[in-house]
């Protein structure tokens, strides 16, 4: 068997039915056990969003939340919506909205037990994430290193690195003609200035950057999409009725089954959104924020930003403009799409440019994850997490971004994809294990919630 056979064979186990059915049935577990959390308590979590932050951290509640958007919104919602509706149909995106809808209470989780499990390292820094609740949570340090290991190998050689400058580079080359060496090696001194930095100018970009980023995006959508006002319930009922009905072929569409609808829409929903790989409570951990709950419920609100909002907003553009139907495929599917709704030249760049954005946020969001698993990993292995450790590996992932114009990336996404999914395995062991401690912390909160609301009505009413 060939090297590329054995990586589709093993990604195929990774991004199977079962894990993707784990993935769902740990988020269909919490939303009950916590009451439907992602629709009660989302108000609330979106009040905390803009409260000033409390509480040991180096950043606020806002700042870690944009930290890990900034590696959560990328190409997967330009790219990974137009994969998943091409190969599923337009049903893949109810699977999506599915996927989002049970994944916010999994991250919900997560998150929360990032905080509670948090600790102070070597240097003074708030360190957290997924192999500090498997150590101090279970007693399963071998399962933290086993997570840091995959952590620190999507920052490096997937995600963070090769498949985000790639895109880039290419889309800078089409769009303006910019040879992919220049705009590989400005890309690169970005990320050297921004990344040498650390966590705080990390944050500090990704609290510029992604908003703006964001909303830009989606306004462009909403200019497409209102434009086109009249189709939108037809495009919506569309989606509902392929979610539970064979999409018939038509152009260069050459037809869906529900069962690939289903696993195409909750695979690129969960590979969009995050929910459940362990990558947003790293950067959750580091909030100035007391209490774990309340970071919880707003790492929480990315999961909705992220699939329910612009992952929707790209499925309808290209619902509605009918590439899906088309030859092209992946990022050409969606600059089509702009192309037909905004026009040839105005969709390009506005594509290039939105594209360019969330890769690059990705780039930095990914450094700094990889980073907090490389020094666990140091830490553990008796190597320390001081400034030469720290250095190596900041030193390491800059030349990574610079040497990724010049590979193929057909098979770094196969590795990319692969090694990301991994990170699953070890992380829904540990919320599994965590279920409990999760549920009692969370109803504990809201009790004490309640009845200092209740005692804050008594005092009122003496007082009069």
């Amino acid at each position: 068997m060939q090297f590329n056979d054995l990586i589709s064979s093993l990604n195929s186990i990774v991004w199977g039915p079962l894990t993707l059915m784990l993935l769902v049935g740990t988020g269909i577990y919490f939303t009950v056990k916590l009451k439907l959390i992602q629709v009660f308590r989302l108000p609330l979590a979106l009040r905390l969003l803009m409260r000033p932050s409390q509480g040991k951290g180096e950043l606020s509640s806002f700042a870690a939340l944009c930290t890990a958007l900034s590696a959560t919104i990328g190409t997967g919602n330009i790219v990974g919506v137009a994969t998943a509706i091409k190969l599923g149909g337009p049903g893949a995106l109810f699977w999506m909205w599915i996927a989002a809808f049970f994944g916010m209470a999994t991250k919900y989780a997560e998150c929360m037990l990032a905080v509670k499990f948090r600790t102070q390292d070597s240097r003074g820094q708030m360190a957290g994430g997924p192999m500090y609740y498997m150590e101090k949570g279970l007693g399963l340090g071998w399962l933290g290193c086993l997570f840091a290991i995959f952590g620190v190998g999507v920052a490096f050689f997937g995600i963070g690195t090769f498949a985000q400058v790639n895109a880039i580079t290419d889309a800078v080359n089409i769009a303006w003609d910019v040879p992919v060496v220049v705009s590989g090696a400005v890309l690169t001194a970005l990320v050297a200035a921004v990344t040498l930095g650390g966590v705080k100018r990390i944050a500090a970009v990704a609290t510029s950057l992604v908003p703006a980023m964001a909303l830009g995006y989606v306004a462009a959508c909403l200019l497409i999409l209102f434009g086109r006002i009249d189709q939108v319930p037809a495009a919506l009922l569309l989606v509902l009725e392929s979610a539970f009905n064979p999409v018939a072929a038509g152009g260069g569409f050459l037809g869906a089954t529900v069962a690939l609808a289903i696993q195409t829409g909750i695979a690129r929903g969960v590979f969009s959104n995050e929910s459940g790989l362990g990558s947003a409570p790293i950067a959750a951990a580091a909030a100035k924020n007391r209490e774990p709950v309340e970071q919880g419920l707003v790492n929480m609100t990315g999961t909705f930003f992220d699939t329910l909002i612009i992952c929707t907003m790209t499925g309808l553009v290209l619902i509605l403009t009918g590439v899906w139907q088309g030859e092209a495929s992946g990022a050409a599917m969606t600059s089509a799409a702009f192309a037909d709704g905004a026009g040839a030249l105005v969709g390009q760049y506005l594509l290039t440019i939105a594209l360019s954005c969330f890769a690059f946020t990705t780039i930095i969001g990914w450094h700094y994850y990889g980073e907090r698993c490389w020094c666990y990993l140091a830490e553990k292995w008796g190597a320390g997490d001081g400034l030469t450790s720290l250095w190596l590996y900041r030193l390491c992932f800059i030349a990574l971004v610079g040497s990724g114009v010049f590979l193929k990336l057909e098979l770094i996404w196969l590795i990319a994809d692969t090694v990301n999914g991994l990170m699953i395995l070890p992380n829904l062991i540990a919320l599994i294990g965590l279920r409990l401690l999760v549920v009692g912390d969370t109803r504990a909160y809201f009790r004490r919630k309640a009845d200092a609301a209740g005692q804050s009505q008594l005092d009122s009413l003496a007082e009069h």
